[in-house]
């Protein structure tokens, strides 16, 4: 009787053990890739608000993102750089829309939350699906940033928000290409109303 109360103990030891290992997930840590210029599609689905574009971290606290859909605010650039937004449309600014000013409150927590993180030299995190779940708490709520093996960003959740940002075909960008790219723009902009002025 002794010896199959020692094994019933002994089997529930083990299962307890079991699943309190699989609920904590496995802890694991990747190289850091939010650290470094990038540009990457984003789909956004906000409550019941679905948009898409691309987006670009260009440096420290400097993002963009150009919206392609929804149609009404497809075109609209918002660029973001030491806490302030600015948003153009073809080149010419104004104000950001009423239609994007949830999207622009929530590309702050992102960009809050992936500058946080980008100091560090290695990222640690829940291992899922071969890929590291970070979760983190800002002044707007408990988010999950999720990268892949490389560190490199695939996700944004911030579920009491009802936010979830996925990302996909994240490549880096070059600063010195970038650097030449927006002098090459901005020559060609000075040119053309040097023209129309005269």
């Amino acid at each position: 009787m002794k010896k199959i109360i020692r094994l019933a103990f002994a089997f529930f030891a083990v299962i307890s053990i079991t699943s309190c290992s699989a609920v904590g997930g496995k802890e694991g840590s990747s190289p850091n890739g939010l650290g470094k210029p990038f540009t990457a599609s984003v789909n956004i689905v906000l409550d019941e608000m679905n948009a898409e574009g691309k987006i670009t971290r260009f440096g420290k606290e400097m993002w963009d993102i150009e919206f392609s859909s929804p149609n009404t605010i497809s075109g609209v650039l918002l660029s973001f750089a030491d806490g302030n937004v600015e948003a153009s449309y073809k080149g010419l600014a104004f104000s950001v829309p009423q239609s994007a000013l949830p999207i622009k409150s929530m590309m702050s927590n992102l960009i809050s939350a992936s500058e946080k993180l980008a100091s560090a030299d290695t990222l640690s995190g829940n291992e899922k699906d071969g890929n590291l779940e970070i979760e983190g708490k800002l002044d707007g709520g408990e988010y999950i940033l999720t990268v892949d093996k490389n560190g490199n960003i695939l996700g944004f959740k911030m579920p009491n928000n009802k936010l979830t940002m996925s990302f996909s075909d994240v490549t880096s960008v070059d600063s010195t290409n970038q650097t030449t790219q927006t002098t090459a723009e901005t020559a060609a902009a000075t040119t053309t109303s040097t023209t129309t002025a005269a």
